[in-house]
C-alpha cells in the first residue's frame, strides 16, 4: 500500500495512501514525523489484516445489526430475543466507530437497576455479538465490549431449588387431582419432568412412538414451543436429541397414562394433549401452577423437577458424561457450571474412604 507525504502551502503535512479498493485517504498533520507515524500504523494494520476502512463505522448499530442478523441461521425465538436486546440499547443510533466502553458500561447500570444478572448477561452476550460481527467484517477495529463487567450472578449453590422426595411425592400425587383440573393425565407428565429430566417443550412434545416399552428407553425427539399464536414442532433445545434409560416405576406410569388416557392410542399420537394438539406453555403453566398450589409448593418451579433428577443422578455416582447426556446438555462444560456443587469433594471422598476402612479394620461391614 504506497503513501507519500507533502507539506502543503499552509505549512502543515498531508499524508495519504491508497486502500485496497483505490480509493485516497489522506490527513494533514503540524509535524511531518506525525504524519509519517499515521502511515506507518496504517502500514502495519494491513500487513496484520487488521486495517479498517476509515467511512466503514459510520454506520448505526442497529442497521448493521439489521443487515447482519438477516444472514444468521437463529430459529424464531433466538431471532425474536435478539431483537429485544438490540432495542433495549440507548445507542442503537450511534455510529459504530463513535462507541465507547463507556456507553456499554451505562447501558449495563442501567438495566441492573430493574433487570437480573442472568437476564443482563443474556442481552450483553447478543449485543456483544454484534459488535464481533462489525470487527470480523472489519467494520470497526476494536470491540468496545472487552473489559466491560456484569453485575454479579447468584451462586449456582444458592440460586437453585431442589424440591425433596417428600415435595415431588406430594406433587405426583396430586397432578391429576380435581382440584387442578378436570382433565387428567398431568401426573405422568410431572413424572417425565422429575425422573427423565425432560424440559417442558420436550414432554409436550413426547409422542406414544417415542417410548419403547420393551427396552425401556425414551427417544426425545422434538420439542413444542409456542410462536405467537401457533404451535410449532421442532428439533429440542442446542439440538439434544438423546436417548434415556427410564426406571420400571416411570414406565408404570406412562402405561397407565396411555391406557387411561389415550385407549385407541396410535404411535404418532401425542402423549398429552388439549382438543388434539400438544400442550402449550400456556397450557402447562396453569396446571403446574394449580399443582403446587394444591400442595401448598408456591415457589417450586416446573424446572425444578430437571435439577431434581441431575442431582438424583449425581447423588448416584453418575459421573459428569452420563448426566451430560441424560440431560442433554450441549457440552459437559455446561453440566459442570450447573451442578459442579452438588458432586461430591475430595474431602468427601477422602472421609468416605477412611469410613470404608475403618469400619473394615472394626469389622463393622
Amino acid at each position: 500500500m504506497p503513501g507519500n507525504i507533502a507539506r502543503r502551502p499552509d505549512g502543515r503535512w498531508r499524508a495519504r495512501y491508497r486502500d485496497e479498493t483505490g480509493r485516497e485517504r489522506s490527513r494533514h498533520f503540524e509535524k511531518k514525523i506525525a504524519a509519517q507515524r499515521w502511515l506507518d500504523e496504517v502500514a502495519s494494520s494491513v500487513l496484520t489484516g487488521n486495517y479498517v476502512d476509515p467511512s466503514a463505522g459510520r454506520v448505526t448499530y442497529r442497521d448493521f445489526y439489521a443487515e447482519w442478523s438477516a444472514n444468521q441461521l437463529w430459529l424464531p425465538n433466538s431471532r425474536r430475543n435478539a431483537d429485544q436486546a438490540v432495542r433495549s440499547v440507548p445507542f442503537g443510533d450511534v455510529q459504530l466507530k463513535t462507541i465507547r466502553r463507556s456507553h456499554i458500561e451505562r447501558w449495563i447500570k442501567e438495566m441492573s437497576e430493574r433487570l437480573a444478572p442472568t437476564t443482563i448477561k443474556t442481552r450483553f452476550v447478543i449485543v456483544r455479538s454484534v459488535f464481533r460481527a462489525a470487527v470480523a467484517d472489519r467494520v470497526i477495529a476494536s470491540d468496545p465490549c472487552l473489559g466491560v463487567v456484569l453485575p454479579r450472578r447468584r451462586k449456582a449453590e444458592a440460586a437453585m431449588h431442589l424440591p425433596s422426595v417428600v415435595e415431588v411425592g406430594r406433587l405426583l400425587a396430586n397432578a391429576d387431582s380435581p382440584r387442578v383440573s378436570t382433565r387428567r393425565g398431568f401426573r405422568a407428565y410431572v413424572a417425565l419432568c422429575a425422573f427423565a429430566g425432560l424440559r417442558k417443550g420436550e414432554a409436550s412434545a413426547v409422542q406414544v412412538r417415542d417410548i419403547d416399552f420393551e427396552q425401556r428407553l425414551l427417544h426425545v425427539r422434538r420439542q413444542v414451543q409456542r410462536e405467537y399464536d401457533e404451535l410449532v414442532v421442532r428439533l429440542p433445545k442446542y439440538g439434544s436429541e438423546r436417548t434415556i434409560y427410564l426406571p420400571d416405576e416411570l414406565l408404570v406410569v406412562l402405561r397407565e397414562h396411555i391406557i387411561g388416557q389415550l385407549p385407541r392410542a396410535h404411535a404418532e399420537d401425542w402423549l398429552f394433549t388439549v382438543d388434539g394438539e400438544p400442550l402449550d406453555d400456556n397450557a402447562v403453566t396453569w396446571r403446574w401452577r394449580a399443582t403446587r398450589n394444591a400442595v401448598y409448593l408456591p415457589t417450586v418451579r416446573l424446572h425444578d423437577l430437571r435439577h431434581f433428577y441431575a442431582s438424583g443422578l449425581i447423588a448416584a455416582g453418575c459421573d459428569v458424561v452420563t448426566v451430560q447426556r441424560a440431560l442433554g446438555h450441549a457440552s459437559a462444560t455446561t453440566t459442570l457450571s450447573t451442578y459442579s456443587h452438588l458432586w461430591p469433594t475430595a474431602a468427601d471422598r477422602t472421609r468416605n474412604a477412611a469410613s470404608d476402612l475403618l469400619r473394615q479394620s472394626l469389622g463393622l461391614t
